[in-house]
């Protein structure tokens, strides 16, 4: 490092020092300052630029400095956003919610302060729940906005922050949804424009909500369901971790289903998520308590929701033991049941999804949308919207309670469908195998590739777009739709194959999102999908050069 920028960024981070309203973060970042020059690389790191709010909020690691998740930022955050709410005439209080992750609390209890201190109303969800039940209170409160204090399934080092907006700023469609442009862009700005953390006044805690919300949200999650439905059906769960699980329990227990049996290791929430590598339902080994409890119980069904409760994973027991869903699997199966219910409205999914909801619409003659990747789009995509879902396990069965992805409803949507299903002497594997003879086997996996160096993405995504496939699993390639210069996706397809590619969108890594079609007997069209998906990763790795 050349002696001026070394200077340079010491006088930064002193400056930093002078501004954080944290000791605990104040000594961390002397005690780096002071192993210089040993400690160079990550000093620089932490402040190689400010986390930036976007349509997802803010989300990154615990720890001192710009680029970092702490009560600085936060504080300056929450000044941005309540200034910006002031500047777009928004009227109405500010509701914040938070998990069990390490400061949550203390940046839900900040926000709620720079709100009052700002002289608007703030109101904190009482104690640590799920993020669908801020998105619920955003509604139900009739509020401006909401925040939710959440890394949803990060790492146990990480933590973030959801903003939501109501009715008056949300417009129709997006009433109790997350942020979409042009708002994160003026949020930003709003940010960048606080001087210091010093200068932002602090007023009283707010008005902390009783129980009364949560049992609303109890109860109308529980409304979801037909009343007279067969509730016959054991099912073991876990929260793993997070603080999805008193919420579910009391949601199976208002909606007349057994208790479910709930993994002890995985039960209260932990912030240090200590028996899972990952949080997060869909990486390798995460439900091996939970497929050991099923076992263990004879269970009809396994359900996981992530740490925040917004995403929800089910595994189905077969003759080679437990199958976990893939996502596409339980979105489709979810709506087609909504469908027989004769839920109206529009069913949409996302352009990374699998096709086959697109092909269900049309053979029932329901209306369909495909949006762009984020719950933000899917909910957007109609005011009457009836179901949405994403390929990554979220899924919305109830727009007009919460109008994002709801891991607690879609828990409880299964559940009915397959206690519907198990008094028939039917599966949720069964029905599959059914919609399969209708339309074909839509079988779907994810080739994912991480890189150190952002540029290598952009290098990759430029490889495939100058020389794409001329064939899949030896068929012609007969579209490649290009959404260049709004988003950076790139499909491929065939007759019976598709592929779309793209930057992940919260992580350092690019992602190709595979469907094959397969036609005939269920019982061997798993086995051959399998094989056309594993051959179709190593083409698409060789078209990106991963």
């Amino acid at each position: 490092m050349a002696p001026q920028v070394y200077v340079d960024l010491i006088d930064r981070a002193e400056a930093w020092l002078s501004d954080d309203p944290d000791p605990v973060s104040r000594d961390e970042l002397r005690a780096v300052i002071d192993a210089l020059p040993t400690t160079a690389a990550e000093l620089s790191d932490r402040f190689s630029g400010p986390l930036t709010f976007g349509t997802a909020g803010l989300r990154g690691r615990l720890r001192a400095g710009p680029n970092g998740m702490n009560l600085a930022v936060v504080t300056r955050a929450a000044a941005g956003l309540v200034g910006w709410l002031g500047a777009q005439g928004g009227d109405g209080p500010l509701v914040i919610g938070y998990d069990a992750r390490h400061g949550s609390k203390e940046f839900a209890e900040r926000t709620a302060r720079v709100a009052t201190g700002a002289g608007r109303e703030a109101l904190l969800l009482p104690g640590t729940l799920p993020t669908p039940v801020l998105a619920y209170a955003v509604r139900e409160l009739g509020a401006v906005a909401g925040v939710m204090v959440t890394a949803s399934h990060n790492p146990p080092q990480d933590n973030g922050y959801k903003v939501y907006l109501g009715a008056a700023l949300g417009g129709p469609a997006g009433s109790g949804a997350q942020i979409v442009p042009p708002a994160d862009a003026g949020i930003e700005a709003a940010i960048r424009a606080v001087p210091n953390v010093t200068s932002v006044p602090l007023g009283g805690p707010g008005t902390v909500l009783g129980d009364e919300i949560l049992a609303g949200y109890v109860r109308s999650a529980a409304a979801v369901l037909s009343a007279d439905g067969p509730r016959d059906l054991v099912v073991a769960y876990t929260p793993m971790h997070g603080v999805g699980g008193s919420t579910l329990v009391g949601a199976f227990d208002a909606a007349g289903f057994p208790a479910p049996a709930v993994v002890a290791v995985q039960a209260e929430p932990d912030p240090e998520f200590p028996t899972v590598a990952f949080p997060n339902p869909e990486e390798p080994g995460a439900m091996d308590h939970l497929l050991a409890l099923a076992g263990a119980e004879h269970a009809d069904l396994a359900i996981a929701n992530d740490p925040d409760a917004d995403r929800c994973a089910v595994a189905i027991p077969g003759p080679d033991g437990w199958r976990p869903l893939r996502g596409d699997e339980l979105g489709v199966l979810l709506a087609d049941h909504l469908i027989r219910r004769g839920t109206p409205g529009l069913y949409a999914t996302t352009i990374v999804s699998s096709s086959l909801l697109g092909r269900l619409c049309a053979a029932r003659g329901v209306p369909y949308a495909e949006t762009l990747t984020g719950f933000k789009w899917i909910v957007r995509a109609a005011e009457d919207l009836a179901f949405g879902y994403e390929e990554a396990l979220g899924y919305c069965v109830a727009p007009a309670m919460v109008r994002d992805k709801d891991g607690i409803t879609a828990a409880l949507t299964v559940a009915e469908l397959a206690a519907g299903l198990k008094a028939e002497g039917k599966s949720l594997d069964g029905r599959l195998d059914e919609l399969a003879a209708e339309f074909g086997l839509h079988a779907t996996d994810q080739l994912s590739a991480r890189f150190d160096d952002l540029a290598d993405i952009g290098r990759a995504m430029t490889r495939a777009r100058h020389n794409p496939p001329a064939t899949l699993l030896g068929a012609e390639v007969t579209s490649v739709v290009d959404l260049l210069p709004e988003n950076d996706v790139l499909t491929f397809r065939t007759a019976t194959t598709r592929v779309v590619i793209r930057p992940s969108g919260t992580e350092p890594k690019l992602k190709a999102y595979l469907e094959v079609v397969v036609h005939g007997d269920p019982a061997t069209t798993r086995t051959r999908a399998a094989t056309d998906l594993e051959a179709l990763r190593a083409e698409i790795a060789a078209t990106l050069g991963v």
